[in-house]
């Protein structure tokens, strides 16, 4: 079952763009709590293209990869790709006089429950906002 999750940031679309897409900044937000961080990124923002991002416990106690392929880049406005395990994610940006909205739908796993899912993606989207407005 497919999750929605959005958050709207006080930038423009551009520079929205480029927070959630570059690796140096992906690396300063792609987290969901302040015990948690992102030490690696890679990002080959294409078609086909794949990333990769590294999350971990800052107390090293546990940490994994999140990846994907893309499969559709628009820039400035969407982003579809698929996880390893062949869930979708969709990300689509929409700004209006200098606000832009992140919209994130994406594909449940089914070893947690879905609340959890949504309040864990929801909260590394708060947590870019928080980046992208603060810089």
């Amino acid at each position: 079952m497919p999750i929605t999750i959005s958050a709207t940031i006080n930038a423009p679309v551009e520079k929205v763009w480029t927070y959630y897409t570059e690796p140096e900044h992906l690396m300063q937000w792609n987290f969901a709590s302040d015990d948690w961080m992102c030490p690696s990124a890679t990002n080959d923002l294409r078609v086909g293209g794949t990333f990769t991002s590294r999350m971990e416990a800052k107390d090293g106690s546990f940490g994994f990869d999140f990846g994907g392929t893309y499969s559709e880049v628009v820039p400035n406005e969407r982003i579809v790709y698929s996880l390893s395990d062949a869930r979708k994610i969709e990300v689509n940006f929409s700004e209006t006089d200098g606000i832009t909205t992140v919209t994130t739908v994406f594909d449940a796993e089914k070893e947690n429950p879905e609340e959890m899912q949504r309040e864990g993606w929801q909260a590394i989207l708060n947590n870019f906002k928080k980046h992208v407005e603060s810089n």
